[in-house]
């Protein structure tokens, strides 16, 4: 895992500058800590900053060809590598080092811009062709790493944060209004966009060529469904099997690796399913982390110490208050570059510090396998709501809804008629686009009340499912509904936030890398290719995952109902009514006016709701997170300040 950037000139413009490139390196050491390099061909300028995984000695980046006429930088693994380079070595390419970055210089000559279709990993990729003169950037299937991008007077500048690209005085820095909307209803900027006003992200699963016949983005690979009722002419029991072999291959994948991997341990199936089947390849015991919380709403300790005693994993855990997250919130903020609506980001970020404490670079985690199987609330929601939707006044079928979010202390559909009616909304079109995330997107939408005039006015009559609409293939309307609801999941709350505010980000901070094996596409590909009913049976999440992994789990964690991964939002910055300092300081009426995202008044009315304990819901929780997340980036970004001092919570941007 590793940082990347880089500086593309035109032809008869300026070319980039060994100061640049080491300027907007510099700003991802926490990616990469073990060494940097630079390569200038002309008008093209790449730099790596590395955190050596694979190949210790020799992988160092950038890393080129046998003629050295193609050059390349690369953020994340190659898990495939290993059979990638037998391959190329029997078509006669020589090799220098023993890294998976290697096999990418080498497919690019066999394959051209197609050498993605070849990889089986999560990545960013800068590639020179010095002959052909042409730089292509690619980015994984699914958005596990970031890539970023500006075009200023001729010069495209890219890197894997933000951040880097604003170590470049002629970058302009400011907040997208539209974005911060977007942000505000789906959790995340809607791709291509980011938080910041011309700067974008390539999408997960493109590539953008820049070459003699100008510019383009192109999509290589997507999440596709059957059409609906399609069924299989495989028993429960062989598909079972299939998908058991697949998750033992891809976590066998990756766990190569030549520092220690360990794993993440939520209380929870997914990521136990993983620790079961790391456990298979490591003669030691496994070693797993794990995270706890003062409140018992969101701890699930009992259920990580049944995992750790099932499986003999070698396990820490941290515990993490209130004043944790506060503390730590700027810092998180800083690193996730975007608006957040919740603090959730935090604690991860804490436990990957913790993570890299232990000795430890690289962890597996569970995250995928909900979107990928079907497995959160919203699912099943948006199930009991199309069922609705065929008898609207039916009070029987409308009951169904209590049984969603048992683990919820005030469940959004625990006040009886009043949370029914908030879920049975907007019933009238069961296949329209979105249709199973409006509730979602309606309480999140909220957050558009606290929203200055200006910004309601740089927002305009944008409609956000017109805007995802907007985006969908042509075949979606084709697929089953549970099919279209992961789509949109993919590709919104799962790539824009879980990916990368709460993935990626929060791991990267502490120079932790992150590895997903529910997101292997061979994974993905053969679960979207599953009739519905294997993987949301009823209202049971999962299905055909609980039944492959029977006997790998005690029956408790396979059959336990999912819970979400939450954490403490607005009541984690206030000690018996008092906020923290730099709370009130972010909340000031003249740093709300000054700013201008907000409208003075009614930022203050919610403040005082969440100082003296009276917020409702994640309505007022998320509008509180978002309006301080915007504020601390405002200053972090645009003013290019440090906290005040008293926060000790994040060091200057500049340093």
């Amino acid at each position: 895992m590793c940082g990347i950037a880089g500086i593309l000139g035109t032809a008869g413009g300026a070319h980039p500058s060994p100061s640049e490139l080491a300027a907007m390196i510099g700003r991802l050491r926490h990616r990469g800590p073990d060494g940097t390099g630079v390569h200038v061909d002309r008008r093209v300028g790449l730099a790596h900053s590395r955190l050596s995984i694979i190949d210790l000695a020799g992988g160092r980046q950038p890393i080129a060809n046998e003629d050295e006429t193609v050059h390349v930088v690369f953020n994340g693994e190659i898990f495939n590598y290993v059979e990638l380079r037998e391959a190329l070595v029997r078509r006669g390419h020589a090799f220098r080092t023993q890294s998976d970055t290697e096999v990418i210089v080498h497919l690019y000559e066999d394959h051209g811009e197609r050498f993605v279709d070849h990889l089986n990993g999560q990545f960013a990729i800068a590639l020179w062709d010095a002959k052909s003169e042409r730089l292509v950037l690619a980015r994984d299937r699914t958005g596990i790493r970031p890539l970023f991008y500006a075009d200023r007077a001729g010069r495209l500048a890219f890197a894997s944060e933000v951040k880097a690209l604003f170590a470049l005085p002629w970058m302009q820095r400011a907040l997208d209004r539209r974005a911060l909307a977007e942000t505000c209803t789906y959790w995340a900027p809607l791709a291509p966009h980011t938080a910041f006003e011309g700067v974008l992200q390539l999408p997960p699963g493109h590539v953008l060529v820049d070459d003699m016949r100008g510019r383009r983005v192109e999509r290589y690979w997507d999440w596709s469904f059957p059409e609906s009722h399609h069924e299989t002419q495989a028993s429960q029991a062989e598909l079972a099997e299939r998908l058991r072999d697949l998750l033992v291959d891809s976590v066998r994948l990756q766990l190569r690796s030549d520092v220690p991997v360990g794993a993440y341990l939520s209380g929870g199936l997914d990521s136990a399913v993983i620790a079961a089947f790391a456990r298979r390849f490591n003669k030691a015991p496994v070693r797993t982390f794990s995270l706890t919380f003062e409140d018992p709403e969101f701890d699930e300790s009992a259920f990580q110490s049944q995992l750790v005693r099932h499986l003999g994993t070698e396990h820490t855990s941290i515990r993490v208050t209130g004043r944790d997250i506060a503390q730590a919130f700027p810092r998180a903020v800083a690193h996730a570059e975007s608006p957040i609506v919740r603090t959730a980001p935090v604690p991860l970020m804490l436990l990957s510090g913790h993570v890299r404490e232990a000795g430890y670079k690289v962890v597996l985690t569970g995250e995928g396998a909900d979107e990928v199987f079907g497995g959160y609330d919203l699912f099943k929601e948006a199930r009991i709501r199309r069922f609705c939707a065929r008898s609207p006044g039916s009070p029987g079928r409308a009951k169904l809804l209590e049984r969603l979010y048992p683990y919820l202390k005030h469940s959004p559909v625990g006040a009886g008629a009043l949370g029914r009616s908030f879920f049975q909304a907007d019933l009238g079109d069961p296949s329209a686009p979105g249709f199973g995330h409006l509730p979602r997107w309606r309480t999140t939408g909220r957050i558009a009340r606290y929203f200055s005039h200006a910004t309601r006015e740089a927002v305009g009559a944008w409609d956000a499912v017109q805007a995802v609409g907007a985006t969908l293939p042509a075949e979606y309307a084709r697929w089953s509904p549970l099919a279209r609801d992961q789509y949109l999941e993919a590709h919104t709350l799962m790539t824009g936030y879980l990916l990368c505010s709460q993935g990626d980000r929060m791991a990267m901070a502490n120079s932790v890398e992150g590895r997903f094996p529910f997101l292997d596409h061979r994974v993905i590909e053969f679960a979207n290719a599953l009739p519905p009913g294997m993987k949301l049976r009823g209202l049971s999440e999962k299905f055909l995952l609980r039944e492959a992994v029977r006997g790998l789990v005690p029956e408790s964690i396979r059959e336990r109902t999912k819970q979400p991964y939450r954490a403490p939002d607005s009541q984690s910055f206030f000690a018996d009514g008092v906020p923290v300092d730099y709370v009130d300081a972010m909340f000031s009426g003249d740093a709300i006016r000054s700013a201008g995202y907000f409208e003075p008044t009614a930022t203050s009315r919610l403040f005082e709701k969440c100082r003296t304990g009276r917020a409702i819901g994640f309505g007022d929780n998320m509008a509180f997170v978002a309006i301080l997340s915007t504020m601390l980036l405002h200053h972090q970004f645009v003013r290019g300040e440090a906290m005040p001092e008293a926060a000790r919570a994040l060091q200057p941007l500049e340093a």
